[in-house]
């Protein structure tokens, strides 16, 4: 079967204006021209993201999935355990046999195994459009057939989603309900930045943004009179003129260093602590070394976070003296015992008494996401409604693997004692855990578990190379709906800019489809196609929203028609537990004390060892001061990328131009590549016991000695049966293990490793190439049972 291709000709260009849609990482402007799509930032945003420039690609049919297919041995042999996901080639097959074959297999799996015997995996960034989201659609679906096992909180800030309620109470944002930039502005003098504010990050937020301002801000505070200190092994994470770069995975060393000298030089404010605070005798017992006999003095810091003695007390005695912010990155709390340093964070926070006050006290992820800082209008966006899954059983998103690995084991999670399920059916979509997970030949292990694994994709990402069942799915390039941002005070008319792909349909109408085939077709769509969910939906939301905001908003047509709705934007004077601090007592906190937690009595109460009851210092199984080092020298940090949002787009001309030799950049200290006859541009090879993968070599001082840089997303691509990647995808280093057993977040931040000098001829990268297709092999009939919706 050959590939089909839709064109418009530049004839057509009259035919074809520009039209309004969104993105993740801002609204733009496209139209259609020749076969390709032409992309320019929309007008009402004065900071447009680079990463636009990502969008044509979405339309190229080299990655594109152009017809349903098969897994060869899946449709020869039947479902069941495989190693041959990821190995064998497909089969295309028409959509009609496509959805009697998954049907078929549903029916299976819902009869045998029940709905626990599903796993629900969708997790990913795949539209910023309300309708058309992935998540929703499949979420709703598998529902309808009696539910599913879900994932829970997230990898972008796991550990923080869970220990945070127990620090400072559930209903407390401590993500997009921080500070704003307009008081950090007028307020703020010194901002002491854990993980820095790394600017790359300001473009994107789930659902876009159509003004682009935090980078803005950030500017004209470091331009004015705030002064960033940034505690980063990277300098491109700093915004200000000082740069202390730290050991990685030593933050919360320094900290407790911090802490130790506002104690110890009487710089503390104990009036707040008693009166805001519960815990502080106990926390700063620990600092001082009175309960375990080691005080957490300016010297013991400095030997494990490399940051000078002297250097760690003239910025606590700073930090006392002036109007002090204290933040922490997302990035700092996806390690092993993340959960400590957003905790110290807050904790050195209250030390010095100012949480509360207007440009002080603490922020956790300026830097880490475009809204962070930024007032939206306060109203719920349009959602389509998922139901209620009745099947309890979860787990959190970054224990997949250990799900499929070890049915029926129990593990712990927040307090609670729970099992994995035993799973037949992973069923994905919106998603590519090749980029979100950690030790991908772990996941392949586990992947080739289960019966049989169903993805909806445009592309051919790793993920879909390794389905049974792959759906071809269209882009929001190709459908309608309404972009639109949890914090964002817009909403976006997004077009369609050109017609599907290929046979790709919207994953609506699959999932319709389906749903029919399975008998649960009227609860699945409730009599309604997608054009006119996407009415509902709209005047459903306008007709509360119009009335709480006191704006008449447009009718639907009206809104499609236009180029962009504007809502009433909140006042930018927010300021992190401000009515806490003037009224604790009347406003407490929704924790069991009321007030902030420096030593939770109920974390203490689960006995877990790697996240006590207060912040503690945790030594790392890797990190450059543990035994591994001697093997292992140089500290890999797997941070987001500059040139794309994830791994999305991979293939697009933004993430193109940050890849050396089509391969993804590795940063590392000249002086670190020196020693291993390394020059820039050259091929190398990073490896550990769990993997290896190639790169480009680029030499930057702006890297702290011992530590290299290689950013997530690059699409996996394994060489044969090997444990190599030839395009560098740093997950196949990185090792799978929860950040503790309260929040069981993603860890896969750092990990040791070692970089040589690639020599010979380097396999080519096929990352962006489509799988083998191959004829239709024999197979037996199979009678699926009969399944009865719920």
């Amino acid at each position: 079967m050959t590939s089909g291709r839709t064109v418009v000709h530049s004839t057509e260009i009259a035919a074809n204006p520009y039209v309004t849609s969104s993105s993740h990482w801002g609204a733009f402007e496209a139209r259609a021209v020749d076969g390709t799509v032409q992309v320019r930032a929309h007008p009402a945003d004065p900071d447009p993201s680079p990463l636009l420039a990502n969008l044509a690609s979405a339309v190229d049919p080299a990655v594109r999935i152009a017809r349903p297919a098969i897994r060869e041995g899946w449709l020869r042999d039947g479902p069941g355990p495989s190693d041959g996901r990821g190995r064998e080639g497909f089969v295309e097959v028409e959509w009609d046999e496509l959805i009697e074959v998954l049907a078929g297999e549903l029916r299976h799996v819902y009869a045998e195994r029940g709905p626990r015997g599903v796993f629900g995996g969708s997790y990913g960034w795949a539209s910023a459009g309300r309708f058309h989201h992935a998540q929703s659609q499949l979420k709703r679906f598998l529902t309808c057939l009696g539910g599913y096992v879900s994932g829970v909180g997230n990898y972008s800030y796991g550990a923080s989603g869970v220990l945070m309620p127990h620090v400072v109470g559930r209903g407390v944002d401590v993500t997009t309900g921080l500070t704003d930039w307009a008081v950090i502005r007028e307020h703020t003098e010194l901002v002491v930045a854990f993980g820095g504010i790394p600017r790359k990050n300001t473009a994107m937020n789930p659902g876009g943004m159509v003004r682009h301002t935090a980078d803005q801000h950030l500017r004209a505070a470091v331009g004015g009179s705030v002064d960033v200190v940034t505690v980063s092994p990277l300098r491109e994470d700093s915004p200000g003129s000082t740069w202390l770069p730290i050991r990685p995975a030593s933050d919360v060393a320094m900290m407790l260093g911090l802490m130790h000298v506002l104690v110890a030089e009487d710089l503390h404010d104990p009036a707040f602590l008693e009166r805001y605070c519960v815990g502080a005798p106990e926390l700063l017992a620990y600092v001082t070394g009175r309960s375990d006999g080691v005080a957490k003095s300016p010297e013991w810091a400095a030997e494990r976070c490399d940051v000078p003695a002297d250097t760690i007390r003239a910025l606590a005695r700073r930090m006392a003296a002036s109007r002090t912010l204290v933040t922490v990155t997302w990035s700092l709390q996806r390690t092993e015992h993340g959960e400590q340093a957003p905790w110290a964070g807050i904790a050195l926070a209250a030390v010095l008494g100012q949480i509360g006050l207007p440009g002080r006290g603490f922020g956790h992820g300026y830097g880490s996401m475009a809204d962070v800082g930024v007032p939206g209008a306060g109203v719920r966006v349009p959602t389509l409604p998922q139901g209620v899954n009745p099947v309890a059983d979860h787990i959190p998103v970054a224990r997949v693997a250990d799900m499929l690995l070890h049915p029926g084991e129990p593990f712990e999670f927040d307090g609670s004692t729970l099992t994995y399920p035993d799973i037949g059916l992973v069923y994905w979509a919106g998603g590519n855990p090749f980029h979100h997970h950690q030790d991908l030949h772990r996941l392949r292990r586990a992947l080739a578990t289960v019966d049989t694994v169903v993805v909806h994709e445009p592309f051919w990402t790793a993920m879909a190379k390794h389905a049974d069942i792959v759906v071809p799915v269209t882009t929001p390039l190709e459908r309608t709906d309404i972009g639109a941002s949890r914090t964002d005070h817009h909403l976006v008319p997004m077009h369609r800019v050109v017609e599907p792909f290929g046979l790709a349909r919207d994953d609506h109408a699959v999932l319709a489809a389906l749903a029919d085939a399975l008998g649960v077709g009227d609860a699945f769509t409730e009599g309604r196609s997608a054009d006119e969910w996407l009415r509902h939906l709209y005047e459903t939301w306008a007709t509360s929203t119009g009335p709480r905001l006191g704006v008449d908003l447009p009718p639907y047509d009206d809104f499609l028609a236009s180029p962009l709705l504007t809502l009433p934007v909140q006042p930018a004077d927010r300021t992190f537990l401000d009515g806490f601090r003037a009224d604790p007592d009347g406003r407490p906190l929704r924790t069991p004390s009321g007030r902030i937690e420096l030593f939770s009595a109920t974390i203490a109460g689960f006995g877990y060892d790697d996240c006590p009851g207060h912040p503690t210092w945790l030594e790392p199984v890797e990190w450059l001061g543990s035994p591994h080092a001697a093997r292992w020298p140089l500290h890999l940090i797997a941070n987001q990328p500059r040139g794309r949002l994830h791994s999305q787009l991979d293939a697009g001309a933004e993430s193109r131009r940050h890849k050396v030799g089509g391969r993804e950049a590795v940063r590392m200290h000249p002086d670190d590549a020196a020693e291993r006859g390394i020059s820039d541009g050259d091929v190398v090879r990073l490896f550990n016991d769990r993997g290896a993968c190639l790169a480009g070599a680029r030499l930057d001082d702006g890297v702290r000695r011992g530590v290299v840089q290689l950013p997530t997303g690059a699409w996996f691509d394994p060489v044969g049966d090997t444990e190599l990647c030839a395009h560098g995808n740093p997950n196949v280093l990185t090792r799978d293990h929860g950040t503790s057993r309260l929040a069981q977040g993603t860890s896969g931040q750092h990990a040791l490793v070692e970089v040589e000098r690639f020599e010979g001829d380097p396999s080519p990268v096929r990352a962006h190439r489509p799988p083998d297709f191959v004829e239709r092999p024999d197979r037996p009939q199979l009678s699926p049972p009969e399944f009865t919706a719920p």
